[in-house]
């Protein structure tokens, strides 16, 4: 059975059937982002350019509490993705100037289904 949307919504990633992975990224900024916009628009570019990329969805609220979801269709994808170099440098400065916590899950998506728009 097809459950997956033929052309998700905005704000919506397009993946395929299962399996794939998801990188579950949950965050609590601090009241000083200044660079961070830019930095995480770079990184979603630079993620689409990845071999094993499959999309993202991100959200945040005003409290500065977000959740972003990366899919990607191996876990040796995300390794090679851990590694890029550009990366690892928004990484340090998120956890030196942009977190005051956050929290990374690796899940593999067995089954996936949803309401077509």
């Amino acid at each position: 059975m097809d459950t997956q949307p033929l052309n998700p919504p905005a704000g919506f990633a397009d993946t395929p059937e299962p399996p794939y992975y998801a990188v579950i990224f949950a965050s609590q900024r601090n009241a000083d982002d200044a660079g961070y916009a830019q930095t995480a628009d770079r990184m979603v570019e630079l993620a689409a350019l990845q071999p094993g990329f499959l999309g993202v969805e991100s959200t945040r609220g005003g409290d500065g509490f977000g959740i972003t979801v990366s899919y990607w269709q191996s876990l040796e994808a995300i390794a090679a993705w851990r590694q890029q170099a550009e990366h690892r440098i928004a990484k340090e400065s998120g956890r030196r100037d942009w977190y005051a916590h956050y929290e990374l899950r690796i899940a593999k998506v067995e089954r996936a289904y949803g309401k077509r728009g």
